[in-house]
């Protein structure tokens, strides 16, 4: 039986980090702030693949209350989520994820993104869809103030 989650993560633009998105460092002026590595990419298909799973979210397996998170590399969540597959004798069908910011522009960055998201779920990386879109100047992420991200994974599990 094929099981849908969605996953939503949206996180502040700062000065004085970097911007890593999909595991890719990109090169921007602000990054994400957060208490691990603030990948909004990667926090939203975390969330995508344990909803479909029927577990909760990233915060519950991660809090940010937690140090042993702090900076961590965001590929820890996502690995952990694909365990929760494994677990149950399923396996992930595809990703498709979204992100909507402003700038910068990330299209050029995608095959990298999806490789490394591939390779953390342990999936063919044609098995990972990503988009870029803008908010029109509307809003926080019109603004500049922050980048979200949106994911979508089905997973089959066996009945």
């Amino acid at each position: 039986m094929i099981h849908i989650g969605i996953g939503y993560d949206v996180h502040q633009l700062v000065e004085g980090r970097k911007l890593i998105l999909g595991g890719v460092e990109i090169p921007y002026h602000k990054g994400l702030d957060g208490h691990s590595d603030a990948d909004a990419l990667m926090h939203a298909i975390t969330d995508a693949v344990l909803g479909a799973v029927g577990e909760g979210d990233i915060g519950q397996f991660f809090p940010n209350t937690d140090p042993r998170w702090k900076g961590a590399p965001s590929r820890i969540f996502l690995e952990e989520s694909a365990s929760q597959v494994l677990k149950r004798t399923g396996r992930i069908v595809n990703i498709d994820a979204t992100i909507i910011a402003q700038e910068p522009k990330m299209g050029k960055h995608f095959p990298k993104m999806k490789e490394y998201i591939a390779a953390a779920l342990g999936i063919d990386p044609k098995k990972v869809g990503l988009k870029a879109t803008t908010n029109e100047m509307m809003g926080f992420v019109g603004r500049g103030e922050g980048i979200a991200a949106m994911a979508v994974a089905s997973v089959y599990l066996p009945e």
